[in-house]
């Protein structure tokens, strides 16, 4: 059940909190704890504001809930496609396009899409989205392919392979050193394409992501 709005005063006209620190708030503690934590009384004292503040930005607990999803699926799922579509030479340099969400932290939240998919094993409404997210990045990854030139049924399955990897890399929470990551990305990029990369391609990427020697 929603929590009722706050008969006692209305919503402040100038708080501390804006809308994107609720919203970070709520990610944090969604990310750390789980939807059922996700709550407006201990969230307001998080950020140190009223909790009638929280209704100055949202109509409830569920709205807030139903923001969280969009800005889940707007970030994650929308770099994905965004990225698949760039232009790309081979598809060496279209597969280094999708490594780029999972290697740039910036671009893609992995901590709120291992979440948002945690949140989905209580709740069938977000059961669903997460499906319907699944299958846009999966389209997107079987476009790429495509696009390069392979038939459509292998492009799909190279794009399942290669999608269902990246989500298993990072729900296992593998950790090693971006050096030792990156060392594979040849070997990567040949098991996933069927075909060695150019080691330009190759080259280019790495050096995006490592830092420069003294």
């Amino acid at each position: 059940m929603a929590d009722p709005a706050p008969s006692d005063s209305p919503p402040l006209a100038h708080t501390k909190a804006t809308r994107e620190d609720w919203l970070r708030a709520a990610r944090d503690v969604l990310v750390s704890d789980g939807v059922g934590e996700v709550k407006i009384l201990p969230l307001s004292t998080r950020l140190g504001v009223s909790r009638s503040s929280f209704y100055w930005y949202f109509k409830s607990r569920t709205d807030l809930l139903e923001a969280l999803l969009a800005e889940w699926e707007a970030h994650n799922t929308a770099t994905i496609e965004t990225h698949c579509a760039l232009p790309a030479t081979s598809i060496a340099e279209a597969v280094c396009n999708f490594f780029t969400c999972f290697v740039d932290p910036e671009l893609f939240d992995q901590g709120l899409d291992f979440a948002v998919r945690e949140w989905a094993r209580r709740d069938p409404g977000v059961r669903a989205r997460i499906d319907s997210a699944d299958a846009r990045r999966i389209e997107a990854v079987t476009a790429m392919f495509v696009r390069q030139g392979y038939p459509a049924d292998e492009a799909d399955a190279r794009a399942r392979i290669l999608y269902f990897m990246q989500l298993g890399y990072h729900a296992l929470d593998v950790r090693e050193p971006m050096e030792l990551r990156l060392s594979r990305i040849e070997h990567y990029l040949t098991g996933f394409t069927g075909t060695p990369p150019n080691p330009a391609v190759v080259a280019a990427f790495r050096a995006r992501f490592l830092p420069e020697g003294p």
